[in-house]
């Protein structure tokens, strides 16, 4: 049986707004993360960690840590060598926090210092310390990587115009406002966990295999989480160490990080610097391109940036991509993975070139979009309108007064695709109540509150009657919430659970009703003969006619109900304060497309997310590292600043529906845009351009004075 999502007039629920099922519980406190699980006899949990960014672990005594009346287990991570400030060493677990962290002090350890590195450009040298045997650049293996033709000659072509810059962006910490971690407890060979993550069947199979167990032996469950961004995938180092501590302690542990640990430890968007040369013709065609690029992900790789970006067709181009290694946390997923940092370069890029061709950055990206890109030149036109494209100063700089005002551009993709390995389940109960059933977890986009009003518009049935169910591995398996994958997994899958369902019900019903069950229909809370409204149940009436057994409905992800593949325009107003340096971001227009909108209003909440994020990677957040010592010298939410309420511009942010193309996740996309948006935007207010993130008070001062003399 074919199934759609049907035409949009008949979507009562799906493409509207709907507030999420779980807001009351959230603002209320009944929600409980993995924070405000509290056993009986539970312990807590805490991790000593190496104070040295390079050194040799000589040797670590835990003898006076357990003798410690409040430590009931503790544990050694066997380390040989420890890479960065901040890595695990030992953990505790003990009667209170404030014991916990006394017997961590109690640990001796011994530690040989080894030269280190913390700066990319620093690590490079041929004498810089090396973080592991193989060095510390890896290159691409493929680099450097030609598509095309070569574009050096055509760059030396008189007819070609060119412009050449580098672009820095610098290491994000994930920030999320709940911290990593869980509460582990054991029932003889049976583990539960309540975990912060973005994957449970992720955690249920890293535990079962860490402790060599079935993965039936494991329950892992997250009922909310307060933010991941892509850095709480899997156990982790320290839910690892809270099952073990509670393995050995037999009792509940608790083991969340603190702030300070975040910022060291669980992943961080790894820096770029991109050196670009890109060339068009008099006329504005793209034809040249070559990208040298190298970024930090820590002691480990990924650092890539997807060069060149968006505009990736252009005949004569040449890339090169270096990962670094220095003494510092890895690098994890972050929202959009290299995106923001491409976009950033690519968007600087262009805007520089648009100007030596003396033409407007609209109009170069306009020429460049082919048939294909016809979705971002609708997003162009509605941005630009919105904004009030044409209001930009046409000489940057030329702004009166000391608060100068300026628009820029931004653009971005993403795939965003569902995929297999989602499963759903929907169960109608004989007392009329209905129980929509996924694994995937809710991560703060909404995903609970889609699982239900999928089910419900399915069965015609309001959003209030239907249960939904997620972030639990005694559901159906779920995919973890990544890629902006977690939609397109789940909604297919849940829409067909719900069409099954459907059917079953129908095939219990027609015989009462004296027709076939093609002739039902579910609509307004009523089971009826199609064209006949004086045949008809109530639900509840309909649904006592089931008998003792539940009708249950399963399905699991299918081609047909989702799609990948999205394009994002920005547009950012800005203000800049040219006496104090202050950069305020006063609008942005931000236009993107998802395929078919699900919950407008979660839908919109994401992009207005998205926005806040960019802006605080553009003009806030920065790891500072320390070169003598290694460490990192702001690790905390003073000093390591985020997007708060007085950096909130005006949201204006333009949703298309474009049903025919399904289900495509929008998490993601919308991150990307905002930082080149809002670089070009400070340039067309000042008439200097910043090349480097994040564009704090004091670069601009001093970018003014170099200016002016």
């Amino acid at each position: 049986m074919a199934v759609a999502w049907g035409k949009p007039e008949e979507r009562y629920l799906t493409g509207h707004d709907a507030p999420r099922v779980d807001g009351p519980a959230k603002v209320t406190g009944k929600a409980k993360y993995a924070y405000d699980i509290n056993l009986p006899g539970m312990l807590y949990g805490k991790i000593l960690r190496s104070p040295h960014p390079h050194a040799t672990v000589k040797g670590v005594n835990l003898a006076k840590a357990k003798a410690h009346p409040g430590v009931k287990a503790a544990l050694d991570f066997e380390k040989k060598t420890v890479r960065y400030a901040g890595e695990e060493v030992a953990a505790v677990a003990a009667v209170s926090p404030d014991v916990a962290e006394e017997a961590l002090r109690l640990i001796e350890v011994e530690y040989e210092r080894l030269p280190h590195v913390v700066d990319e450009d620093e690590a490079q040298k041929p004498e810089a310390p090396k973080i592991h045997q193989d060095g510390n650049v890896r290159p691409r293996k493929d680099d450097p990587q030609i598509r095309g033709g070569d574009p050096d000659p055509v760059f030396a072509d008189p007819g070609t115009v060119w412009t050449e810059g580098t672009y820095r962006t610098q290491v994000q910490t994930h920030s999320s406002l709940e911290t990593h971690g869980l509460v582990a407890k054991w029932d003889g060979d049976q583990l539960t966990v309540w975990t912060s993550t973005q994957g449970v069947f992720g955690v249920r199979d890293d535990l079962a295999k860490f402790f060599n167990v079935p993965a039936a032996n494991v329950h892992a469950i997250c009922e909310v989480m307060g933010g991941g961004f892509g850095s709480k995938f899997g156990a982790g180092v320290e839910g690892t160490a809270a099952a073990r501590l509670a393995k050995e302690a037999n009792a509940p542990v608790k083991l969340m990080l603190s702030r300070h640990e975040e910022h060291l430890c669980v992943g961080n968007r790894p820096s770029s610097v991109q050196k670009i040369k890109i060339g068009a013709t008099k006329e504005g065609k793209l034809v040249a391109f070559h990208s040298k690029v190298y970024g930090t992900g820590g002691i480990a790789g990924g650092a890539g940036v997807p060069l060149p970006y968006v505009y990736e067709t252009i005949p004569n181009l040449k890339t090169e991509h270096t990962d670094v290694r220095i003494n510092a946390g890895s690098s994890r997923a972050m929202r959009a993975p290299g995106h923001p940092q491409a976009a950033f370069g690519m968007c600087s890029a262009l805007d520089e070139l648009a100007e030596k061709l003396g033409m407007d950055l609209l109009e170069l990206c306009r020429k460049n979009d082919s048939v294909q890109n016809a979705i971002r030149l609708r997003q162009y036109d509605i941005g630009a309108e919105r904004i009030g494209w044409g209001r930009r100063n046409k000489t940057p700089g030329a702004g009166p007064g000391p608060k100068k005002r300026g628009i820029g551009l931004g653009f971005g993709k993403w795939g965003g695709g569902g995929g297999k390995n989602t499963f759903a389940e929907v169960v109608i109960n004989p007392d009329g109540t209905v129980e929509s059933k996924c694994g995937v977890q809710d991560i703060g986009t909404g995903i609970r509150t889609v699982v239900g009003m999928i089910a419900a518009e399915e069965l015609g049935l309001q959003l209030k009657d239907v249960k939904a169910l997620v972030g639990d591995t005694a559901l159906p398996p779920g995919t973890g919430s990544g890629g902006s994958r977690t939609s397109p997994s789940a909604a297919p899958a849940v829409k067909l659970a719900a069409v099954s369902a459907k059917a079953k019900l129908f095939e219990k019903l027609a015989p009462a009703l004296g027709v076939t069950p093609d002739q039902l229909v579910a609509k307004d809370g009523k089971i009826g003969v199609a064209g006949d409204a004086s045949k008809a149940l109530d639900w509840k009436a309909a649904c006592a006619q089931i008998g003792s057994v539940p009708i249950s409905g399963q399905s699991e992800w299918a081609e047909g109900l989702s799609g990948s593949g999205v394009a994002g325009a920005q547009f950012a107003e800005v203000e800049v304060d040219v006496e104090t340096g202050s950069v305020r971001v006063v609008k942005v227009v931000a236009v993107q497309d998802c395929g078919l909108v699900l919950n407008r209003l979660t839908a919109v909440s994401q992009m207005n997310g998205g926005i806040i994020q960019g802006i605080s990677w553009a003009l806030l957040e920065d790891r500072i590292m320390d070169r003598p010592t290694g460490l990192m010298v702001n690790p905390n939410m003073e000093d390591y600043k985020i997007s708060g309420a007085f950096e909130m511009p005006e949201f204006d942010v333009v949703v298309m529906d474009m049903p025919e193309r399904g289900v495509i996740g929008i998490g993601e996309p919308a991150v990307i845009p905002t930082a080149g948006a809002v670089a070009n935007a400070i340039y067309n207010a000042v008439g200097v351009r910043f090349r480097e993130l994040p564009i704090t008070p004091d670069k601009v001062l001093t970018a003014l004075m170099r200016k002016i003399s």
